[in-house]
């Protein structure tokens, strides 16, 4: 007698398994493609934005040292031209006067583009950032004729910020210095700095002439950029910029950014941080 014996193919033997497989294994090379064309594409766009970030701090750069330096070298020579028929002792005075300008502006183009070499705004606190600029500009309102008092003061132990953050910072409050000691008319400015468990806080106020209501309103004078680049910056930065002034009553500009953000955090603390009990805000 004989039988006969039929063994099944296993599954792994079976067409279908094996065509399931083919299928896996493809389906896994396209999402592996898709996934390296994603990083790729995410990495160009990374560069992208940083490239266009680093161009648009440049123009501002060029706008806070250079364009406004020469455009206000540029007033004063045509001052000087529109006297000299009349007048040629002021107008040889307006021609030194916009002579020690453009010098001014030409060194301060040299330290602006020092900067943007080597970042040097990363090197040093705000303080001594702040009193650096505040000496500068109180040597260029020298050689203009009037000089304001100038003072830096901090509140509270300095701490340890985010190193683009303390630059965009800088970059802003220089901005406010240069209206002030430009245009103000102030016979005292001052920059306070406080650093604080919640904030830190900057506030910079001068006694002089005030802001006209209509460019704080607009946001802007007329084809100047000052303070549309001083609110990019801001809102760039994750700070909030108030401004307070009236006319013949001086100016107070303050900038604020919460800790989380300003502050510069070790790995192990920002872990140890996720099992404190954040502290409760109070207002001043």
């Amino acid at each position: 007698m004989t039988y006969r014996i039929t063994q099944q193919p296993f599954v792994y033997q079976t067409a279908w398994f094996q065509a399931l497989c083919a299928a896996a294994f493809l389906a896994i090379l396209c999402g592996l493609y898709w996934y390296r064309m994603r990083s790729v594409a995410r990495e160009f766009n990374v560069r992208l934005e940083e490239r266009v970030t680093e161009r648009t701090r440049i123009a501002r750069e060029l706008h806070d040292t250079l364009l406004q330096s020469f455009q206000g070298s540029l007033f004063e020579v045509q001052a000087a031209r529109n006297l000299l028929a009349r007048r040629p002792d002021e107008a040889t005075r307006t021609l030194d006067e916009a002579i020690l300008s453009a010098e001014a502006a030409i060194v301060e183009g040299r330290n602006a583009i020092q900067d943007l070499r080597s970042g040097s705004a990363a090197r040093s606190d705000l303080a001594h950032l702040f009193a650096a600029a505040g000496k500068e500009l109180s040597a260029v309102a020298v050689s203009n004729g009037a000089s304001p008092a100038f003072r830096v003061t901090v509140e509270g132990p300095p701490r340890a910020m985010q190193t683009v953050l303390q630059d965009e910072l800088y970059r802003i409050g220089r901005e406010i210095l240069r209206n002030a000691f430009r245009h103000a008319r102030a016979k005292k400015i001052e920059v306070e700095i406080r650093y604080d468990a919640q904030q830190i806080l900057l506030r910079f106020r001068d006694d002089g002439i005030g802001i006209d209501p209509k460019v704080l309103n607009e946001g802007a004078r007329a084809g100047h950029w000052g303070l549309p680049g001083v609110r990019e910056r801001a809102k760039l930065a994750g700070a909030q910029l108030d401004f307070w002034s009236e006319l013949g009553a001086g100016t107070e500009v303050q900038v604020t950014v919460p800790a989380s953000v300003a502050y510069a955090r070790s790995s192990e603390a920002r872990v140890f941080g996720l099992f404190r009990k954040t502290p409760a805000s109070h207002g001043e």
